[in-house]
């Protein structure tokens, strides 16, 4: 028992990195970004017009990908060029996290009824 509650509280440190990446726009936004190759990062503009989203819902998905620490943001000037930088110890709590998960349920018996 004492796993389980191990992984939930592994779960719960993981659930802003989770959320972030759980959203259908977002991924979407991800992978936009990754197909540009731009290290130096883009701006909101490059972003709505390869997801095809209003200013607002960008503003949003980038802030919720800031906060889970995926994106980072640069300004030069009064301009904002955003680009990844994964926060690398919340990505290592979620590795940390699938892995103790995939370990309880190899561990687990076969409960689906089914025969050998």
């Amino acid at each position: 028992m004492a796993d389980i509650e191990s992984l939930t509280e592994e779960f719960r440190a993981c659930q802003k990195i989770l959320l972030a990446l759980g959203d259908e726009n977002r991924q979407h936004m991800i992978l936009e970004l990754m197909q540009l190759g731009n290290c130096n990062g883009v701006r909101v503009g490059t972003i709505m017009e390869r997801t095809h989203l209003s200013r607002p819902a960008v503003s949003h998905h980038i802030q919720i990908l800031k906060d889970a620490g995926i994106l980072k943001m640069r300004r030069e000037r009064t301009k904002n060029f955003y680009y990844f930088d994964a926060d690398t110890d919340a990505m290592q709590r979620l590795l940390q996290m699938l892995q103790h998960a995939k370990e309880l349920m190899e561990a687990l018996p076969d409960r689906s009824g089914a025969e050998d």
